[in-house]
């Protein structure tokens, strides 16, 4: 297989109301819109990846989580919970040594916030 481009796909049930989250709230910047007014689509940029939140789901996501590293968690974290974003986890440094803190988007999906602390392996590995 030679993958040329990839993306998360989301289809949340009301399309609109994550859409605003991810642009909003996240602060995600958006790549591109596509799609008839009343139901257009949005890709957003995703650090080195891209999440589409389009189409219409009959129920809300389930069994995804989103990982996204950051450079201060515990302000991501501040920021997010004084906007009403449910927090649920508060964050601490795991056992592998990343800093984490996981919250949920409109429809539960859970995002995981990651700060690789300045001490970390994969702050020198070289590859």
């Amino acid at each position: 297989m030679d993958v040329l481009s990839s993306r998360v796909l989301l289809r949340p049930p009301d399309p609109a109301r994550s859409q605003a989250f991810y642009r909003d709230v996240l602060g995600l910047a958006v790549y591109r819109e596509f799609g008839p007014p009343g139901h257009r689509g949005v890709v957003f940029f995703l650090g080195n990846g891209l999440l589409e939140v389009s189409g219409s789901g009959d129920e809300p996501p389930r069994g995804t989580a989103l990982w996204l590293q950051v450079r201060d968690v515990a302000a991501e974290h501040a920021r997010l919970r004084a906007a009403g974003v449910p927090v649920l986890r508060e964050p601490r440094t795991e056992p592998w040594g990343l800093v984490e803190a996981w919250v949920a988007d409109p429809d539960g999906v859970r995002i995981v916030l990651v700060e690789v602390p300045a001490d970390h392996p994969l702050r020198r590995d070289q590859r």
